[in-house]
């Protein structure tokens, strides 16, 4: 997979077996279903939010949704930059400001400018929602190479912390930060071994930085999403054979849409969720999972 060079020289970003990821949602076949489905009602009214990963699937729906409710968003994305300016019209189009900034959030400075562009234009953050995140399938732990397994947590966990170090002198009372982690999480995924395990993390980062900051009055809390129709799914994120099948393994019987995801995260950035913080939501298709 190509993706921008890290300036550590530690972490080798080029993956030459996906060379698609995340993938272009424009073309998609069947598309997604992102689009709000119920009325705004000003619940982020005047609020900053970045959202990673917002180009398309979850982090569109989410996006969209954040803007319909009031709030400016900072669309951050990797290079599909067809789909970045759909979602940033589509913000726009809910009488909003969004603004789209290209780029590896696996690169430290990157994520500096990301929270640094959102700053310098609308001069406040009040939302951080860290979805960005790539995935991988091997059937075996010994395909998976050094090079992915870097990339995977420098994309999936690394930015996450990188992106909350730079937000953190930004983020007053009252700020919340959603984190996605998955369904994987807690059932595990048998060709998704790195991918799943950054998950773990990701958990475990939200829990821990909810102790953290919750005494500053910043809640931390996460979102598990099942299978979702997104393009990470037929750009590589599952093997082609696995495509007709992708979600019917839910009780509910198939792929969850982003728009039956965004709500959660909207839930957790606004004051409706002002006595959570350190959970974790579960749109998954009525799977059980431990929490």
């Amino acid at each position: 997979m190509t993706q921008q060079t890290s300036t550590d020289a530690a972490f080798i970003t080029d993956i030459a077996e996906e060379p698609r990821m995340p993938g272009h949602e424009s073309e998609m076949e069947r598309k997604p279903q992102w689009q709000p489905r119920y009325p705004g009602s000003d619940r982020l009214k005047d609020k900053v939010a970045i959202v990673t990963g917002a180009d398309s699937g979850i982090g569109r729906a989410t996006a969209v949704l954040f803007a319909r409710e009031g709030a400016k968003v900072c669309i951050s994305y990797l290079n599909e930059h067809d789909d970045a300016q759909e979602t940033k019209e589509a913000c726009e189009a809910e009488g909003s400001e969004a603004i789209i900034i290209a780029g590896d959030l696996g690169d430290k400075a990157h994520c500096d400018k990301v929270v640094q562009d959102t700053i310098d234009r609308w001069g406040r953050l009040d939302v951080l929602v860290n979805n960005a995140g790539e995935q991988h399938p091997d059937k075996d732990i010994t395909d998976i190479t050094v090079e992915q397994l870097q990339r995977t947590f420098q994309t999936n966990i690394f930015s996450m912390f990188y992106l909350v170090q730079a937000a953190r002198p930004h983020l007053k009372k009252g700020a919340a930060i959603i984190n996605c982690t998955s369904v994987t999480m807690y059932k595990g995924a048998e060709i998704l071994l790195d991918y799943s395990a950054t998950k773990g993390a990701i958990t475990a980062f939200t829990r821990s930085l909810s102790e953290n900051l919750v005494s500053e009055g910043i809640r931390v809390n996460a979102v598990a999403p099942g299978p979702i129709w997104t393009p990470l799914n037929p750009f590589g994120g599952q093997p082609k054979e696995k495509i007709p099948e992708f979600g019917k393994d839910t009780p509910m019987g198939r792929p969850g849409e982003p728009n039956e995801v965004a709500p959660c995260f909207l839930f957790l950035a606004c004051e409706d969720s002002s006595y959570m913080s350190g959970q974790v939501l579960h749109p998954n298709g009525g799977t059980i999972v431990g929490n």
